[in-house]
């Protein structure tokens, strides 16, 4: 069953119609085919995607799972989803209302006659549940970065400073096949290794710990890894944080399971750091799910009300943070299955010491 089936599917499920998809990411999850134009209307009887001429040809070329339709000047989008609802005798569509502005749903609701409802619950659904072909994709991703972080650990001295050694890894990956960066990496020493998401300055790289957060996109799927390493020996409280986080971390993935509730993995890590003295330290949640965007909609936090689901691809990322002096986050991610998780980042988590 392609996406398209699926999304079908799950239409009278959801209470829907139809489907009008506009977003690039949904597009994609949906059809296999990336572009910066289109959209696409999926019905009971038969699914159609438009896109106009810049991309039409690829399109034919790509999509075999639905009827594509060129847009024009004197075929708009609005006009050629009309015509098809009418024929069908649809009322109400269902929209993206994540990523749809009130002026865009104005002018759809206007120009098709008929209600726009909610309907994105049923994409985060279907896309929160990765199969094993997706998570293929995902690994490929993964394994690019890792390969990149691995390269860049030998230049990393004194002398080189966060932002150079930020662009030295977005260099590294897409010379190592990824399509682009998953985020703009987080590349944070000293001091700075206090803010989690940090933005790489012009400040050289300092003793302390150095925390680099960063992930690949290839063929659309998305990486996310954190790695905290130390610029000279640590002392005694910051080995005593890094061996927290980690403990707390191994607490997190071994409460992941089909079923467990989001608040409740986020807890298992949360009370490790809480015991060890350092509960108000750690700020944001545990994790996320990511897939063809570096956040999704599942959540594993001290306020998700998420239960995980079989297949869902999680981050694992707790962390301590001691404003102005340093900070130390350490990031895996996890497939959640119905007897624990298979963590699928290989990188070493022993802290690493330059």
């Amino acid at each position: 069953m392609n996406n398209i089936e699926r999304i079908r599917s799950l239409l009278p499920e959801y209470e829907r119609s139809a489907i009008l998809i506009t977003s690039p990411v949904n597009r994609l999850f949906a059809t296999g085919f990336c572009s910066s134009s289109g959209a696409l209307l999926v019905a009971m009887h038969g699914a159609w995607f438009f896109t106009d001429s810049r991309y039409i040809e690829a399109a034919e070329a790509a999509v075999s799972c639905a009827d594509v339709l060129s847009v024009s000047s004197e075929k708009t989008y609005t006009m050629q989803v009309k015509g098809l609802i009418d024929d069908m005798g649809v009322l109400s569509v269902g929209f993206e209302e994540d990523s749809v502005s009130y002026a865009q749903h104005l002018k759809w609701e206007e120009g098709l006659g008929a209600s726009l409802l909610p309907a994105q619950k049923l994409l985060n659904d279907l896309r929160a549940v990765k199969s094993p072909r997706e998570l293929e994709g995902m690994i490929k991703a993964q394994r690019v970065a890792e390969k990149s972080f691995e390269e860049i650990l030998p230049i990393i001295s004194p002398d080189i400073t966060e932002k150079q050694l930020a662009a030295e890894l977005v260099y590294r990956m897409l010379r190592n096949g990824a399509d682009d960066k998953a985020f703009d990496p987080v590349v944070v020493s000293g001091k700075n290794s206090s803010m989690p998401h940090g933005v790489p300055g012009n400040d050289k790289i300092c003793a302390g710990f150095l925390t680099i957060d960063f992930g690949a996109k290839l063929d659309g799927w998305c990486s996310d890894t954190t790695r905290t390493l130390c610029i000279g020996k640590p002392d005694d409280e910051m080995a005593k944080v890094y061996g927290t986080v980690l403990e707390a971390q191994k607490a997190g993935i071994g409460a992941m399971r089909a079923g467990a509730a989001g608040i409740d993995v986020d807890a298992a890590a949360r009370n490790v750091i809480e015991k060890a003295g350092y509960g108000e330290c750690f700020g944001h949640g545990f994790g996320h799910s990511l897939g063809l965007e570096v956040h999704e909609s599942l959540k594993a936090s001290k306020i998700s009300e998420d239960i995980l689901p079989e297949g869902a691809v999680m981050s694992a990322e707790p962390g301590i943070y001691l404003p102005g002096r340093f900070g130390v986050r350490i990031e895996d991610v996890v497939w959640v299955t119905n007897n624990g998780c298979e963590n699928i980042t290989k990188l070493p988590k022993e802290l690493i010491v330059i």
